[in-house]
């Protein structure tokens, strides 16, 4: 009996602990792993963040980039970190596909991590060099079926969104390009503005300030409705591909067994943050569109988009890694 009481006691005081802890947090300077080399959506939506959590909680937030392996890299490094609230990742659609894509992985994608927040979301869209003889998404169709494996395309990394996306819209359009995969975003814009590539299924956020200085043509972008900030250009599904729509979420995450407390403290920060007014019209010129959530809505929807991508690249027949 004595054994039993010193063992409740134990319990409430390390529960008082975690407690008193989680309302102090944080008292010292905070990594947000990013999984992708800086320019892309994931490294804009992470610094934007890390300056308002910075501002909220008094503490630096550190935006540490990690790219390689289509964020799994990155994504290993948050898992296998300890669970105290002071390494966090801000993860995106590539986690859903790196779960079908890889035989096995170095984490689970679903028991390792902590969904705290959804954060933002972006359409695709398609860009080329303009030296590229389509004029628009009509004459790119036509001229990929007139030279059939010549013209290339980038993407952030074997299995990214970027990949994902041409894999399906060319099984929908029967046409054949050659994949050139990159270290993430930014160096495939890179390639593309060096024109070493044909074309590119670039995040919105950034491609969005090459076409608006004319280093780039946009195509399509692939969401249901055009885009605000570039009204002229059209939808995928409009340019003679009905129903194709995709687009690119981005959340935060921390690794399993992070205590409840410091989550939900974090789930409220990020919320308040993305909801603030200047913050949200820095992302929405960016072409991020702000969507916090709660908690249970994210761990949900990415279990739902992992079922979903799975079926995807089994269809697009990508071989396993």
């Amino acid at each position: 009996m004595i054994h039993y009481s010193r063992l409740v006691l134990c319990a409430a005081a390390l529960l008082a602990a975690v407690s008193a802890g989680a309302q102090q947090y944080p008292t010292k300077p905070i990594r947000l792993v990013a999984p992708f080399a800086p320019g892309g959506g994931t490294d804009i939506s992470a610094r934007i963040l890390a300056e308002g959590l910075t501002q909220a909680y008094s503490q630096t937030v550190v935006v540490d980039n990690r790219p390689g392996a289509g964020s799994v890299l990155g994504c290993e490094v948050v898992a296998k970190s300890a669970p105290d609230g002071y390494t966090l990742l801000l993860g995106n659609i590539s986690m859903a596909f790196n779960a079908a894509l890889y035989k096995k992985l170095p984490f689970d994608t679903l028991r390792d991590f902590i969904p705290i927040s959804l954060a933002t979301d972006q359409p695709n869209i398609l860009v080329a060099y303009p030296s590229l003889p389509a004029k628009s998404f009509k004459e790119f169709i036509a001229l990929s079926r007139s030279q059939p494996g010549k013209l290339t395309y980038a993407s952030a990394g074997l299995g990214a969104g970027t990949h994902l996306a041409m894999e399906m819209l060319m099984m929908s359009q029967n046409i054949d390009l050659v994949h050139v995969p990159y270290k993430g975003t930014g160096p495939a814009l890179t390639a593309l503005l060096g024109n070493q590539i044909s074309v590119f299924f670039s995040t919105f956020a950034s491609a969005l300030p090459h076409v608006k200085a004319e280093r780039l043509r946009a195509y399509a972008v692939t969401s249901a409705k055009r885009a605000p900030t570039l009204p002229e250009v059209p939808t995928v599904a409009e340019s003679g591909v009905p129903g194709y729509e995709y687009s690119t979420w981005y959340g935060l995450l921390a690794p399993a067994r992070t205590p409840r407390a410091i989550t939900d403290k974090l789930n409220q920060t990020t919320a308040a943050v993305l909801n603030a007014p200047d913050y949200r019209e820095r992302l929405l010129a960016q072409g991020l569109d702000p969507f916090p959530s709660t908690a249970a809505h994210f761990s949900t929807y990415l279990k739902s988009e992992t079922e979903k991508w799975t079926k995807v690249v089994r269809a697009a027949k990508i071989p396993l890694q």
